[in-house]
Parts: C-alpha cells; structure tokens; sequence
C-alpha cells in the first residue's frame, strides 16, 4: 500500500492531496491567486494531520515538475525536498503538461475520446506564447514538451482528421486563433494535485524516483530559447 503526498504549485494555483493506493484521503486547493508560500504549509501540515490521524506514514513526496511558473515551482519543490529529507521518503516528479492532461481526462466520461484523438495541454506564457505538447487519450506523449507562439497555422500539419483538444490556462486565447478543425476547447480543467495522483502511482511502482539533492523542476525560463517556434517542431512523427 502506497501513501504518497502530491504537491502542486506550478502555476497560480496552490493545490495538495494525500492519496493511498489511489485513493483520496485529503485535497485543498487555491485558486484565488498566487499565493502559494502562505497556502501550501497549510495544505500540508492538515494532510500530514490526516496521516498522522489514520496511522499512517508516507512512502513517496510527489511534485509538479513543470514546465511553470520560477516562483511557484520553486516553492513546491523545496517544500517536497524538505519533507523528502525530514522523513527519509523518496521524490516524485510529474511533468506538469502530464498532470494537465490527466485532470482533462479525469473530467471526460470513459470512452467518450476518439482513440486517435490529439491532446494539447496549455500552460500560458504570456502574449501568444504557451508551453504544450501533444498527448493521446492513452496517456502516451507524442512531442516534447516545447514553447510555442500560437498562431492560425499551427497543428496544421497533424496528421488525419482527428480532432484537437485544447486546456489548461493558456488555451482560451489561442481557441479564437487556431484554424484547425474540429477543434474543441474544454474550458474548466484545472491543474490540482489529485490529477497527479495516477501518473504518481505508476512512477513509484515503475521504481522513477529523483534525487532529492539535485533535482530541479523545468522552469520556463529554460525554454525562451525556443521561442518563437511552429507546432511542426513539437510533432514527433508516429
């Protein structure tokens, strides 16, 4: 039986969740804004309570691992590593785009994506920029996890006529934008750490843990570099 505490800062929201064996013991979340070094103690420090309450000890830390925002990522990851030293418990890190998907998919009822269907998280990096990759409703990602300049071209070049889902913060301005059809936008996705409770899972039993002393998360500074850019240089051929 695993119980493993999730933290979520990697954007404005400040999300944390205790889960055992998959399931929910405890989850708070903040979305008034950024406020994360006064929330996230808190949040932590009542889901410690609930373990501690039930008898219970943690066997892994999980953390958003970006891409996001410098402050809020910094944050949460040195909360994780604090509480991965103080109680000899591995760290977890989930791509940030992963959990995005995987709360998107949480909101969708089973069966109702097309198998081919393309997945396109969207964490928001100001004017027409977005972080993003492509995923399949199976989870498997099939581009890497680039900065991209949203214009009507892009996504352009996928293949076939599968439709293409947009979510997260940085989807609503590129819907207007983006030529491609069918094109859905699915409003109400939210980044929060009960979506990384699955991908956490299968990191802890596949054995992908980090080391706490030199693990960084991927902020988005990291990528400026790549921008600006087009969707065919995240599209990784199948």
């Amino acid at each position: 039986m695993a119980l493993i505490l999730h933290i979520e800062t990697a954007t404005s929201l400040c999300s944390v969740a205790l889960s055992r064996d998959g399931e929910t013991l405890f989850a708070a979340c903040n979305d008034s804004g950024p406020s994360h070094a006064v929330q996230l103690g808190v949040f932590v420090d009542q889901a410690l309570r609930v373990a501690e309450d039930s008898h219970l000890s943690l066997d892994a830390v999980a953390v958003s691992s970006g891409p996001g925002s410098y402050t809020g990522l910094r944050i949460g990851v040195s909360m994780a590593k604090g509480l991965c030293y103080g109680l000899s418990a591995p760290l977890i890190a989930v791509p940030t785009l992963q959990v995005l998907t995987q709360a998107f998919l949480e909101l969708r009822p089973e069966g109702s994506l097309e198998k081919d269907a393309w997945l396109c998280p969207m964490i928001d990096a100001r004017r027409m920029e977005v972080y993003t990759a492509l995923f399949r409703p199976d989870m498997t990602q099939v581009s890497e996890t680039q900065a991209l300049v949203v214009d009507e071209h892009c996504f352009s070049t996928l293949e076939g006529e599968a439709p293409l889902y947009i979510f997260g913060n940085g989807a609503a301005k590129c819907h207007p934008v983006i030529a491609r059809r069918p094109l859905f936008y699915e409003a109400g996705v939210k980044l929060t750490a009960q979506a990384m409770i699955r991908p956490a899972m299968a990191a802890l039993a596949a054995g992908r843990t980090e080391d706490v002393a030199y693990f960084e998360p991927y902020y988005l500074k990291e990528f400026q570099a790549t921008v600006p850019t087009k969707i065919k240089q995240i599209l990784n051929k199948q």
